[in-house]
C-alpha cells in the first residue's frame, strides 16, 4: 500500500488510480478498525489524527480533485465522512517527502517516462493538500529501499 505524501497532480494514471483504491482500503479500515491491513504502517499518520475518517476523506478528495481535472470519473459517494469541513493537517518530514519524490520518480522513468519529463525540472515537490512540511527525516513507519 502506497498512500502517496506528494500531490496528486505529479502521479501518472497508475498510480492515481492505485492510490484511490488503496486509500479506499485503508479508508474501510479506519471505519471499521481490526479489518484488512488495520496495523499498516502507512495509517499510522492517519490513526494519529484526532479525525482520522475526516483526515482520510480530505485525503480522498483531493484523488477526486485530480480525476475530474483529467476527465476520469472517481466516485465521490464512496468518501465516509466530511470532506469539505475544516481539517487539521497531518506533519510531514520533508525528508519524507524527499524520499517519495525519488521513489515516484524511479516508477515514472521506467513506466511513464513522458510523465516523468514532465516534472524532471521539479526539485521539491508540492505535498498532498492535507499535509503540512515541517522540517525531519524519513517517517519512522516508512520501509526504505
Amino acid at each position: 500500500m502506497r498512500l502517496w505524501s506528494v500531490h496528486p497532480r505529479y502521479l501518472d494514471r497508475q498510480a492515481l488510480i492505485a492510490c484511490w483504491r488503496e486509500s479506499l482500503l485503508a479508508q474501510s479500515v479506519l471505519v471499521a478498525p481490526g479489518r484488512g491491513y488495520s496495523r499498516h504502517p502507512q495509517l499510522e499518520r492517519f490513526t494519529a489524527h484526532d479525525e482520522p475518517i475526516a483526515a482520510m476523506a480530505h485525503f480522498l478528495a483531493a484523488y477526486v480533485a485530480e480525476a475530474d481535472a483529467r476527465g476520469y470519473r472517481f466516485n465521490r459517494e464512496k468518501i465516509v465522512g466530511d470532506a469539505v469541513a475544516p481539517v487539521a493537517p497531518i506533519p510531514l518530514a520533508t525528508g519524507q517527502l524527499a524520499y517519495e519524490w525519488r521513489h515516484l520518480t524511479g516508477k515514472l522513468a521506467l513506466r511513464s517516462p513522458e510523465v516523468a519529463r514532465r516534472w524532471e525540472a521539479v526539485a521539491a515537490p508540492d505535498p498532498h493538500p492535507l499535509f503540512t512540511l515541517r522540517d525531519g527525516p524519513i517517517a519512522s513507519w516508512e520501509r526504505p529501499r
